[in-house]
Formats: structure tokens, sequence, C-alpha cells
């Protein structure tokens, strides 16, 4: 199952709206064939490891990181060809979340005969997909708020200066992870003070839709995620927008929504997103938009590049959350740390309190 899993990770980027899946047969504790889902629409990581295995795999054992799926989608289901091809038993690493699987994936198999066994590694293989699985149960994307700050927890100078804060390898890291989201978010004040593209440029990756939270339509026609020749991007109003401003950005074939109405609701904006299969947003700025998305309690993860310096008076990376006593502070449950150049990089996960 860990070599599943390690398989499984090379979808990362390229699946998406689809979980990452890993998938190997053995026989005889040798394993004979492997595979993984390699994008969006092709074959399923079971179907590759039936086919690339050095022969019959009539008796053996499938280890696979999900449920395999037993509907028609953008593929035949999974089970038919796994009963087809005659193996004896199948080792699941995490139930499907998916409705249209969830569970009969497994009845069907053993109803043809099939021994199973779910729940090995299970936890690793949950965290795999963790996108994915937030999508599945809640209806809601999976938020990460991406912040690049000093260690006195400035995202700028008073000026409103922020290049760059961060090394050059953070960010390549974060222009990876761009490209393992499905859209890419920034507040309208980002947009005027640092006239960002929003694309993957450091690494090789997929640019994801870039989404601009701006409620009276003040993003300058010039500005250079406007560009629709290099990415597709959204424009998110209140009911107060700039009605020719509106008429404009439709004109330069800009997507534009109204999601609020004095100002633009994040959480209808989100439900919005995963009407349209994104899963993953990457939150990259600014304050309030940080501090809006942890008020409305739909942030699951913070990834933050501390750089090595001290700015002292500077642009804090989150505004007021109501915090009254440090017992009632946003918990975080830190997953990683690492070194990128000299900075320190927190990989962290939003912890949910009760009522909130």
């Amino acid at each position: 199952m860990k070599r599943a899993i390690s398989l499984a990770r090379r979808g990362a980027g390229l699946v998406s709206p689809n979980p990452m899946v890993g998938s190997v047969i053995v026989r005889s504790g040798k394993i004979i064939g492997e595979g993984w889902h390699e994008k969006f629409g092709a074959n399923h990581a079971e179907i590759n490891a039936i086919e690339n295995a050095s022969g019959p795999v009539k008796g053996a054992t499938l280890y696979v990181t999900l449920e395999p799926c037993s509907h028609h989608g953008k593929t035949p289901p999974c089970v038919e060809r796994i009963i087809r091809e005659g193996l004896a038993k199948v080792v699941i690493g995490a139930g499907d979340p998916n409705p249209l699987v969830s569970g009969r994936g497994i009845r069907t198999l053993e109803k043809s005969g099939v021994r199973t066994g779910v729940g090995v590694l299970e936890r690793e293989c949950e965290e795999l997909n963790e996108k994915f699985f937030k999508y599945m149960r809640s209806g809601m994307p999976f938020v990460t708020l991406k912040i690049a700050q000093s260690l006195d927890g400035r995202i700028a100078a008073s000026t409103g200066d922020s290049r760059w804060i961060s090394s050059t390898d953070s960010r390549k890291m974060a222009h990876r992870e761009r490209g393992l989201h499905d859209a890419v978010m920034v507040g309208i004040g980002t947009v005027i003070q640092d006239d960002p593209e929003l694309t993957v440029r450091l690494v090789r990756g997929r640019n994801p839709l870039r989404v601009v939270l701006d409620s009276g339509l003040r993003v300058p026609l010039g500005a250079r995620l406007l560009d629709q020749s290099v990415a597709k991007t959204l424009v998110a109003c209140s009911r107060r927008y700039d009605k020719v401003k509106f008429a404009k950005l439709r004109a330069m074939g800009v997507e534009v929504i109204v999601s609020g109405n004095e100002s633009v609701d994040p959480v209808k904006l989100l439900r919005t997103l995963a009407a349209r299969n994104i899963s993953s947003v990457l939150v990259e700025g600014g304050a309030g938009l940080y501090t809006s998305f942890l008020r409305a309690n739909v942030a699951d993860r913070v990834l933050a590049f501390v750089a090595p310096k001290i700015i002292g008076k500077g642009i804090e990376a989150f505004g007021e959350l109501g915090t009254l006593k440090i017992a009632d502070s946003r918990m975080l449950e830190i997953r990683k740390l690492k070194r990128r150049g000299p900075d320190i990089v927190v990989d962290a996960r939003v912890m949910k309190s009760e009522g909130k």
C-alpha cells in the first residue's frame, strides 16, 4: 500500500477534480503490475496496473489506495474489469466518499466472490486526497491560505511593498502549490498593489483558474491577470459593482459574477466554485482575505513561508478575528516543518472547534 500511495502522488496536479489513486498487483509475494491515475479522463489506476502487468492477473491480489469505482463516468467501472480479470482479492486503503461510489464498489466485488480488505493505511490514504475528501463530504472546496511573511508577522512594509519577503526557493514551492490547486484567489488590494499574473512559471505545472474578489470592480483593465490568453480569470463582485466596468470586462472575455450584496460573500463564492468542479482553492492574499476566510471558518490549511526578516511597522497577515482571550485563538495542527533556502515553511491544518 505504501508503494501504491507513492505511485498515486505522480498524478498530483493532473487528475483534479478526481482523486489521486495508485494501484499494485501482487502474486506470490511479488509485484507483477503497477499503475496510477495519470490524468483526468484517462484510465484509472486499477486498469493501468492490470494492463501493465507482466503476466495474467487471475488469482492475484490488487492493492489500491481508494475504493474502486462502480459507476460509469469518464471511464467504465473499474470493478467490472477487476471481476472479469479474475483477481482473487482487492485490498483497499480508504473508502470513496463520493456518494456515487461509497461502499458500492466493495459490495459489488464481494457479491462476485472477490475478497476485500479495507482500511490499510487508511489515514495516509485519506491525507493523500484531503482536498477530494473535503470536497465530496462538504460540497465545498479545500482552502489553503498561502502566506509569505517576515518573522514578526508582516506580509508587507508600511508602504505596501512586499517584493520579495520570501526566497527564490520558497517562491518555487509556492508556484508548485498553484499548479496543485484548481483555483488561485486574491483580493482587489493585492491586484492593485502588486499586479500579479497568478500563473505557474517557476516550475512546470498547469495554470489554475484565477479568481479576484473585487466588490466594486476596481480592477485596472490593464492588469496582467486579465490576459485571458494565458489563463482564465473570474472576477467576483457585489451588487454595487460599476456597470460600465462590468461590460468592459465581459468584452475582454473575463467572467464576472455577482456574489454578495455590499461585499463579496466568501462562503457563497466558494459554493459557486464548488458547483463548477473547483475542489481546491489557494488563497494568496491579502490580509483582508485571509481574515475573512478564517472568520467564516472556511480555511482548511495554512501554508506559511516565514522569512528571517524583521520589518517592524507594516501590514499584518491577519486583521481582527474577535479574539478576546488566548483560549479563543484559532488553533493549528502543524503537519510539516521544512526549510526552503533561508526560510522556514510551516504546513498546518486549521483545527475546527465546536460551534464554529
